[in-house]
């Protein structure tokens, strides 16, 4: 292509990058309905293992792979180890080698059956689709003696392209290489997003026409306007660039702690997942942590974890942050993220199923136990962590959990993320001392549609005017019933839309480490007024782009 064309996707990341680009490298070349011989009735036996031992190769050096990554890299690629060594499609391909096919080809069509199951559910089990293709891939390669697939070292800086990238691919990414990402599917909150903001650089997905810019092609990422500028004017991109820059080292020298031009005190907070983010987040200028994924020690246990191993963990990311504030989630499973040690249901919308919370319905004693570790780290560390509970729909659940840790002497809250806890939010607010919006699921579930659709990313935007009333909403009860309410959502990690938060009423912001400066250094630029007035336009807007517009006036005005 030689004529400068703009392609128009969702903003996710700020910043700008320029350079070539680059699509992930080819993925393993076997047909499965090519003519192949049947594997031999005394083989079958020799051929199951020699599929396990390549699932179990793979999820090997994914796990490896984890163990020198932090944060929501390292979770998505303990996740994906999981998919590979998942027991319903390890069996699907088992019962298909033994009735005579071969590895690779049961490996092809037990995915097939899985993902469309997958995506016959919708919601967060669709989202999982690329996940179980990439473990396909990497398996089907193992099988066959070739490279495993991922994204190709580039030789110069580059734009990596993409249809979808797989947590294993940009968990694993070195953004001095990559430095900025566009995708043709995918949403806001989809794990390329998440990935992207850990590693500060800028990202747009749900680009349509992606497909046809070539290797090569000298691309300009706006991760600010959701563009991709095709061969555009050298000179004029590279100033663009050089702008960016410098916008970004005048970010980077912000030091904390939060708080708007003319004081107003914002907390500004990390999200972790383990020990390692968390101390990794330590080196940020953040006050705490607002967001303490429990997930980690649970989803990749053939048993669940002890008092000891989970109070070890906990440990862990409180010494990480003494005296400061830590926050804890409570096990936030099911759904996408099976436990091994449960017998699942076989529900027809996990996404609005059994999960977070509610598996303590039938297994109390999971959430008892860890309320009794994180007890039992708190007491040892001499701090007092903040609990709250996932996937809360009613003030009643509320109350019900606040009484058992407040009973372990922790401060109890509960995540806001299902619209009925936010119209309820004044109720919930006086069973709780403290409430987190979870605007991922909440903006997810008040559009009624599938995040990790490329289709429907505008609705999925957090900018989206319904659930930024919701956000209101529940700022304004939590002002009433003077009680602190945080942000721990991907939206918490967008400098302008923070501003627009503070104005709601919002008292805190957690997101990846890497976003502490870009946000704490914009609310240091506007007073708490100009928040205020940002807050009452987004509201009066029809859609996220319009509200961007008004939030973007009010404040630089």
């Amino acid at each position: 292509m030689t004529q400068t064309q703009v392609l128009q996707g969702t903003p996710v990341v700020a910043g700008k990058a320029f350079g070539p680009a680059i699509w992930p490298g080819a993925r393993p070349e076997y047909d499965p309905s090519a003519a192949e011989a049947a594997v031999a009735e005394d083989e079958r036996d020799v051929e199951t293992k020699r599929f396990s031992d390549a699932a179990a190769a793979v999820a090997g050096r994914l796990r490896e792979r984890a163990s020198h990554a932090s944060g929501a890299a390292s979770e998505v690629l303990v996740a994906t180890a999981g998919l590979a060594e998942d027991r319903g499609w390890v069996g699907a391909a088992s019962a298909l080698i033994a009735t005579g096919t071969p590895a690779p080809a049961a490996a092809v069509a037990a995915t097939e059956q899985f993902a469309a199951m997958f995506t016959k559910l919708g919601g967060l089990m669709a989202e999982r689709v690329t996940d179980l293709n990439d473990v396909r891939d990497r398996v089907v390669a193992e099988l066959l003696g070739v490279p495993e697939p991922g994204v190709p070292e580039p030789p110069v800086p580059s734009v990596l392209l993409a249809d979808d990238l797989a947590p294993a691919d940009t968990a694993g990414l070195d953004p001095t290489l990559i430095i900025a990402l566009v995708t043709r599917l995918g949403g806001p909150t989809s794990h390329t997003a998440i990935i992207a903001r850990q590693l500060g650089i800028p990202c747009v997905v749900a680009v349509g026409r992606l497909a046809t810019v070539a290797v090569g092609t000298r691309v300009l990422v706006d991760g600010t306007a959701g563009t991709l500028e095709i061969e555009p004017d050298e000179a004029k991109a590279l100033a663009g660039v050089d702008e960016s820059r410098r916008k970004a080292a005048a970010v980077a020298s912000w030091t904390g702690p939060g708080a708007t031009a003319d004081g107003h005190r914002v907390s500004v907070l990390a999200n972790v997942a383990d020990g390692a983010s968390a101390r990794t987040a330590s080196g940020y200028p953040v006050e705490g942590v607002g967001l303490f994924r429990t997930e980690l020690a649970f989803l990749d246990r053939a048993e669940a974890p002890t008092i000891a191993e989970q109070t070890t963990l906990y440990r862990e990311v409180i010494d990480a942050f003494a005296d400061q504030k830590v926050v804890i989630r409570t096990l936030d499973a099911g759904s996408d993220k099976p436990l091994k040690f449960v017998t699942q249901l076989n529900e027809a919308n996990p996404a609005l199923g059994v999960r977070g919370n509610r598996i303590a319905i039938d297994h109390p004693d999971i959430r008892a136990v860890q309320l009794d570790a994180i007890a039992a780290a708190a007491q040892e560390g001499g701090a007092t962590p903040w609990v709250m509970a996932p996937m809360i729909a009613s003030p009643s659940e509320a109350a019900e959990f606040a009484g058992e840790v407040r009973r372990r002497g922790l401060v109890a809250g509960v995540m806001v993320e299902v619209p009925a806890a936010a119209i309820l939010a004044a109720a919930i607010l006086a069973e709780v001392d403290f409430v987190s919006i979870g605007t991922n699921d909440l903006t997810q579930y008040t559009m009624a549609a599938d995040r990790m659709s490329a289709e429907l990313a505008t609705l999925t935007d957090p900018w989206q005017p319904a659930a930024l009333a919701l956000i209101d909403m529940v700022a304004r009860a939590g002002q009433a019933a003077d009680k602190p309410v945080g942000v721990c959502g991907e939206a918490a990690a967008d400098p302008l839309l923070a501003c627009v938060l503070v104005g709601m009423g919002v008292s805190s912001l957690s997101a990846a480490p890497a976003a502490a400066a870009p946000v704490g250094a914009r609310l240091a630029e506007v007073t708490l007024d100009q928040c205020r007035s940002a807050a009452q336009a987004v509201l009066t807007t029809a859609g996220p782009a319009e509200a961007r517009a008004v939030a973007s006036a009010a404040l630089d005005g």
